[in-house]
């Protein structure tokens, strides 16, 4: 949610996440004492795109687990972690090289999503009296941001100090993709010594906005030992869902999942029902949780490599998406791998699709002198 903080206080707070991010809003699992390992990030020459140079920084704990991310869209790129046997393998679908990540079509494979995640109705909306137009980009709604969403921008990156984690900042300027207001966003990523992925969003605007930031990393917890996901088990902590239309835009219907093929209250094998749902999962899940408290809300597995991924977030929803639109066609895949249909899956953490088309849903409007938060972690370990 949209908290009031003053700006010195914000400023504080960068500064206490960016040195100290292992000791605040972690997972109540009993064991997150441990420390991290301090490790430098490393940094490696990813490619060149127009004017600028793209860096990937690799993120390294004591338990040899990594994750490398490019300046190019926030983007993870790859997240190396054990399976039951010890052996690290690359949970995240991905490409060889930056061209992968550039080419028509990508499915915003691990980037950074805004300024709004997800779906907007009709491709706009109407705030304190003022229409404004977004990019029509998905079947005449706007989707992640519009034609130049936050996933296709050069990101300014700066490892931090102490803690394996790199900061990334951007400045979305007023009217870029036709959004109101200058919006100065801060993401860091943290590599915990406890295998964990923690994100934490902060933003800030001079206009009222709506913001809806998240992370769109497409997971196999087989490292490609499965071609699909349809054998992974999924709980997901909600009772109900946004339902939506044809174009995947809520009704404004929160629709109970007991009973249906969306219920995901007990862990169960993503392929069971999947063929009762048209297109497949890509819907948002009303999360049970207390306000914005850190809670964890979904878990996913894989028993053939003994891999777990929870998720914990601050956010209200979660929107499931089962890959549906994965072809095989994408070139510069890592490995030459073929993403087929379902290869993976995403669990991105956010608010509701269409807020602000949608009164009864929480707002996502972010005010002048307030700062939007998000804090969302991976957790990864292996079936006990």
């Amino acid at each position: 949610m949209i908290k009031k903080i003053t700006s010195l206080a914000l400023v504080a707070a960068v500064l206490f996440s960016a040195c100290n991010n292992n000791t605040t809003e972690q997972p109540a699992t009993g064991d997150t004492g441990e420390k991290q390992a301090h490790k430098p990030v490393t940094e490696s020459f990813y490619g060149i795109l127009g004017k600028d140079t793209i860096t990937r920084y690799t993120l390294t704990n004591a338990h040899n687990m990594q994750v490398s991310i490019i300046n190019y869209g926030g983007t993870v790129t790859d997240i190396l972690t054990p399976d039951k046997e010890g052996k690290n393998g690359n949970v995240v679908l991905g490409f060889d090289s930056l061209s992968g990540f550039t080419q028509k079509g990508n499915p915003f494979f691990g980037a950074l999503i805004g300024r709004f995640g997800n779906r907007i109705a009709n491709a706009k909306f109407t705030l304190n009296g003022q229409n404004y137009q977004l990019a029509s980009n998905d079947n005449g709604n706007t989707l992640h941001g519009g034609n130049k969403g936050y996933d296709k921008v050069v990101w300014t990156a700066t490892k931090q100090p102490g803690d394996s984690s790199l900061l990334l900042t951007y400045l979305s300027k007023d009217g870029e993709e036709g959004y109101p207001g200058n919006l100065n966003i801060q993401v860091v990523y943290t590599l915990t010594g406890n295998n964990e992925l923690k994100i934490d969003y902060t933003a800030t605007t001079d206009k009222a906005t709506p913001v809806n930031l998240t992370n769109h990393a497409y997971f196999n917890l087989s490292a490609g030992r499965d071609a699909t996901i349809l054998n992974h088990h999924l709980w997901i902590n909600a009772d109900s869902y946004t339902a939506v239309n044809d174009k995947l835009i809520p009704t404004g219907e929160l629709t109970p999942v007991k009973g249906n093929a969306m219920d995901f209250t007990s862990a169960k094998l993503i392929g069971r029902d999947i063929a009762q749902v048209t297109g497949g999962y890509d819907h948002n899940w009303v999360l049970n949780k207390k306000g914005n408290n850190l809670e964890r809300v979904a878990e996913l597995s894989d028993s053939v490599s003994g891999r777990k991924m929870e998720v914990w977030t601050t956010e209200p929803g979660i929107q499931f998406y089962s890959g549906n639109f994965l072809d095989g066609t994408l070139t510069n895949t890592r490995g030459g791998t073929q993403y087929v249909k379902h290869a993976g899956l995403c669990l991105e953490t956010q608010h509701f699709p269409d807020s602000p088309n949608q009164p009864n849903f929480p707002t996502t409007i972010l005010q002048p002198g307030e700062t939007y938060k998000q804090t969302t972690i991976y957790k990864f370990d292996i079936i006990k």
